[in-house]
């Protein structure tokens, strides 16, 4: 791995990360920065979901695709970018529903690190992409790397939210035991792109749905101000 795991997510990620699809990675990566291509978010951001949000802190998971491909945008963080950045469309859209939903006034920025360390875990299915390219770094190892995160989420005893946008999310679901346990809960609806919040991403509710049932179980609130 080019980053360092973090203490938590150790146990979980050590047997994924001696098979031989995570060295293929691994080499993946090495090879293209030696050639010269950009690489997002850069080394040590690539595991920043996991460093703030420890795996026994983890209250609801927020699944993205791959990280932005455009300059200064990666931080590590599903639909995240940092401070000073130019709030990406999908992100604006997830403002709009969090303020019909909580009356929340729409941030200025788009950084998404507050939630994170209140056990958000933000997570994209990729950890890399290459600049300029969406989906570039699908299918090179990074699935079994996050899917096993997911499942240790899953596998815990303390209830959980799982927010799944766009089919790309729920089609990860499906791969993952436990996911659908009846004492987690999986909130649904279109992906927040321009192309698909007027499909049902707008309405949905999701972080008043997902603070609702963690008040229920026992497991507080997540404050969603930024």
């Amino acid at each position: 791995m080019p980053d360092t795991v973090p203490p938590s997510w150790k146990p979980v990620l050590e047997p994924v990360l001696r098979t031989a699809e995570a060295r293929e990675l691994g080499g993946f990566l090495v090879a293209e920065e030696s050639a010269g291509k950009a690489i997002y978010p850069p080394r040590g951001s690539r595991l920043k979901a996991l460093e703030l949000t420890p795996l026994d802190v983890v209250k609801i998971v927020i699944l993205g695709q791959d990280p932005y491909h455009g300059p200064d945008q990666a931080m590590g963080l599903s639909f995240s970018v940092p401070e000073g950045v130019k709030v990406p469309p999908s992100l604006v859209n997830i403002y709009k529903e969090l303020e019909s939903d909580l009356g929340i006034s729409r941030p200025e920025h788009g950084d998404l690190s507050a939630w994170a360390r209140q056990g958000v875990l933000l997570l994209n299915n990729s950890l890399t992409v290459e600049a300029g390219r969406a989906g570039s770094h699908a299918g090179r190892g990074w699935e079994a790397i996050t899917d096993a995160c997911v499942a240790a989420v899953a596998a815990r005893q303390e209830p959980c939210v799982f927010i799944l946008w766009g089919s790309h999310a729920q089609n990860k679901a499906k791969r993952i035991a436990g996911l659908r346990d009846p004492r987690h809960c999986v909130i649904e609806s279109a992906h927040p792109s321009p192309l698909s919040a007027y499909r049902g991403f707008f309405g949905s509710k999701p972080f008043s749905r997902a603070n609702a049932f963690l008040a229920e179980n026992g497991r507080g609130t997540i404050d969603w101000n930024l």
